[in-house]
C-alpha cells in the first residue's frame, strides 16, 4: 500500500486537467532508470515544480515502458501532456539539454497512468512536510503511515469535493496490487504499449521485430464488445494486422495460423502468407498474458472468411 509524488510540469498538468483524458503518458525524457516504486494500481500524485509547489491530481500506476517517442505518440497523441508531436519533442530536447536531433526517434521512459485526477486550483494540496524542495523525480509514501495516511485522506477530501469519490487503498488492500484486476482497465494507449512489451516486440506470427511495422491488434476489437485486455491482443505486422481485421488470416484456439483460400481468390496472390499456415504463433511465457481462446474462438467463428 504505496503512493508516490512525483514533480512534473505545469504546462503538461494544465493541458492534460482541460482534456481530462481516461489515461495518461507520465513519461521521462530519457529512458536511462528502470521504474521499479510502484506496483500495477498504486497511485503516482502529480506534484509541480516551484513556485507551484503542490500536489495537483494523479493516477493508477499500469505499466512501465522503454520505447521510441514515435511509438508514445501514436498510442497516447495528446494524452502525453503536449500539443503536438513536435512539442513533445522539443521538450524532451529541452531536458535532455542538447540541440535536438531532427532524426533521432528518442528513447524514454514512460511510466502509464490509468484513470488520472485533476483537482481544481482550490483544492490543490500542499505536499508532506518531508518532500524535500531538492527532490527532482518523486518521493514515496507507505499509506498504512501517518504521513502516508494523512496525505491520502486529504486527496480523497480533495477528491469528493472536486469530482466523484476515489477508492481507498488504505482499506481496500489486495486489489490494488493485483496486475490482472488493472490490466481489465486499460485503455487504449496502454493496451498497444503493453502488448509491444508482452511479445517481446516481435511479431507473433512472423516473429518480424522492426518496431515501427508492429501493431497491436484487438483479437476481438472493441467495437464488437472487445475490451483492452492483453488477453485480447496479439503483436502483428501491419500486414498480418490488417489481413487478421479483414478475416482473410486468424488465430485457431490452438495457437496456430490459418490463412483462408479467399486471399487467393480475391487477390490471386498471398504466396508469403500461405507458407505461414499451419504455424504455431509465438506467445508470451505467462499464461495470464496469452491469447484468450474465447477471443480466438470469436475471430475464428465470425470474422474469419474460412
Amino acid at each position: 500500500m504505496k503512493a508516490i509524488v512525483a514533480v512534473t510540469d505545469r504546462d503538461w498538468f494544465e493541458l492534460l486537467a482541460a482534456v481530462n483524458p481516461p489515461e495518461v503518458n507520465f513519461w521521462q525524457p530519457s529512458a536511462s532508470a528502470e521504474f521499479k516504486a510502484l506496483a500495477a494500481g498504486q497511485p503516482l500524485l502529480f506534484k509541480l515544480h516551484s513556485p507551484d509547489n503542490y500536489i495537483v491530481g494523479g493516477g493508477y500506476f499500469a505499466h512501465f515502458s522503454k520505447i521510441p517517442v514515435s511509438l508514445a505518440w501514436n498510442a497516447f497523441g495528446v494524452r502525453n501532456g503536449a500539443s503536438s508531436y513536435g512539442e513533445m519533442r522539443r521538450r524532451i530536447a529541452k531536458y535532455r539539454r542538447g540541440n535536438g536531433d531532427p532524426k533521432e526517434d528518442y528513447v524514454i521512459g514512460c511510466i502509464i497512468l490509468q484513470d488520472p485526477f485533476f483537482l481544481p486550483r482550490d483544492q490543490w494540496i500542499a505536499p508532506p512536510a518531508d518532500f524535500s524542495p531538492n527532490i527532482v523525480r518523486f518521493k514515496g509514501y507507505d499509506l498504512r503511515t501517518e504521513v502516508g495516511r494523512d496525505l491520502w485522506d486529504q486527496v480523497q477530501a480533495a477528491r469528493l469535493l472536486g469530482a466523484k469519490p476515489i477508492a481507498d487503498i488504505a482499506a481496500s488492500g489486495p486489489m490494488f496490487s493485483d496486475p490482472v484486476l488493472v490490466r481489465k482497465r486499460l485503455h487504449q494507449g496502454a493496451f498497444r504499449v503493453l502488448i509491444t512489451d508482452m511479445y517481446e516486440r516481435r511479431c507473433a506470427v512472423t516473429g518480424e521485430r522492426t518496431l515501427p511495422v508492429l501493431e497491436a491488434a484487438h483479437i476481438r476489437p472493441v467495437a464488437a464488445e472487445g475490451i483492452h485486455s492483453v488477453d485480447n491482443g496479439l503483436l502483428l505486422r501491419s500486414d498480418v494486422h490488417t489481413l487478421f481485421d479483414r478475416g482473410y488470416v486468424t488465430i485457431t484456439p490452438d495457437c496456430k495460423f490459418r490463412v483462408s483460400r479467399r486471399l487467393r481468390e480475391d487477390w490471386q496472390n498471398g504466396r508469403v502468407y500461405y507458407e505461414l499456415d499451419g504455424r504455431e504463433i509465438w506467445v508470451p511465457k505467462r499464461t495470464t498474458d496469452r491469447p484468450a481462446k474465447t477471443a480466438l474462438e470469436w475471430h475464428s467463428d465470425t470474422v474469419f472468411l474460412g
